[in-house]
Formats: C-alpha cells, sequence, structure tokens
C-alpha cells in the first residue's frame, strides 16, 4: 500500500469526545470538552485529559485536583461541540444548556445527569508539554447509568449511541462490535458460542424495535 509521508502531527483517532465537569474555589460547575484524553493504567484506573492552560477549566483542576470525566453520546452532540467553543468566561454553560447536576460521591465536582457514564478522578501529576499540559489522574468512583447494562451485569454503550471525534468531525459509535476481546486465539466451540450469544441478542433487539 502505498503512503505518503508527513511531517509530525497527531493523526491518531478516532477519540472519544468527553465532557470534562469542573469546579473553582467558589464552588461554580464549569464544564468543556476535552478531544485528548485516554486510558493509562487498569491498576490502578489511571486516564489522561490534555487541557490548553487559557481554559478556565484548568485553573479549576490546578487548584482543587479533581474533575469528572462524563461520557457523551449522539444526543448530547450539540451540547458537545457548544462546550467546545465556548468559554467558561464568556457563558455559563450549565445555564445555557440547562445541564442537570448530581453530585460527586469520592470527589467534589458533580457529573452530568444525561451523561450515561462518570468517571470521578483525582489528579496524581501535570506534565507541561506545549500547547497542552498533561493531567494524569486516578479514576476513583465510576457511576454508571442503568440503561447500559445488561441483565448479566455487562456494559453494553453501544446501545447508547457513544460520541467519537477523529480530525475536525464527530461519529456516533451505535453498531454492535465486531467481536470480542480475546477472539483471535479462542478455541472454535468458544467462538461459536460467542457468535450465536451476538446474534440471539441482535434478533432480540430487532424484535423489540419492531
Amino acid at each position: 500500500m502505498a503512503k505518503e509521508l508527513f511531517k509530525g502531527a497527531v493523526l491518531l483517532g478516532p477519540l472519544p469526545a468527553v465532557l470534562v465537569t469542573t469546579v473553582d474555589g467558589s464552588g461554580k460547575v464549569n464544564v468543556f470538552t476535552v478531544g485528548w484524553t485516554g486510558v493509562a493504567c487498569t491498576r490502578p484506573p489511571m486516564v489522561t485529559i490534555a487541557v490548553r492552560k487559557e481554559r478556565v477549566s484548568y485553573e479549576n483542576i490546578q487548584a482543587t485536583g479533581e474533575f469528572v470525566i462524563n461520557l457523551t453520546t449522539s444526543e448530547m452532540l450539540k451540547m458537545t461541540d457548544f462546550c467546545g467553543c465556548r468559554s467558561g468566561r464568556v457563558v455559563d454553560k450549565i445555564k445555557h444548556f440547562g445541564m442537570e447536576l448530581d453530585p460527586g460521591s469520592e470527589v467534589n465536582v458533580p457529573s452530568l445527569s444525561v451523561s450515561p457514564v462518570a468517571l470521578e478522578c483525582k489528579v496524581r501529576s501535570v506534565t507541561e508539554l506545549g500547547t497542552h499540559d498533561l493531567f494524569l489522574a486516578e479514576i476513583v468512583c465510576n457511576k454508571v447509568d442503568s440503561r447500559v447494562i445488561d441483565k448479566n451485569g455487562k456494559f453494553d454503550l453501544a446501545r447508547v449511541g457513544l460520541l467519537a471525534y477523529c480530525h475536525g468531525e464527530y461519529f456516533s459509535l451505535s453498531r454492535r462490535p465486531l467481536a470480542g476481546f480475546g477472539h483471535s486465539v479462542a478455541k472454535k466451540s468458544t467462538r461459536r458460542a460467542l457468535h450465536v450469544k451476538r446474534f440471539q441478542g441482535k434478533k432480540k433487539n430487532s424484535k423489540n424495535e419492531k
């Protein structure tokens, strides 16, 4: 496959488009969109977010050492885009959209009620990079909407249409997964059983939609 050469640039994608909530010293809540976020460690559960210094929430996170990552859905598309284009110094985005908030469990930062999954985080380190600084944080609590948990207690995030961001465009991750982790090394009998289970699940969902 022929490939063209480009100078060093971030061509990684897609990535989750998340809404991050923070609070300032007076307890005022701000929300902003973060496109550069990722998983850093399993045990302890760690994530990263990259934030520009001029952001209001950059000051908030530096002051409190806490934030909440709220996963977004296709229904939250306008909200997600707006919160990445408008500064909290100019508009109160919480009031603008009439966002309902859930109080924090392990942090003093609320989460968005509309979000299907909220990750409460405490900052462990900050690394200065350039246009952005990298916050490495530990997830101290997860809040998960019952809509995304099936009867077996497994996450089924496909049913809510999570948002992804890729080079200036948003995408909805609404399709069913192609395969599960480890399917390439699983025994044939196991692969067959998983395939049947997924097929039955799709058939059941199609009946419900009718």
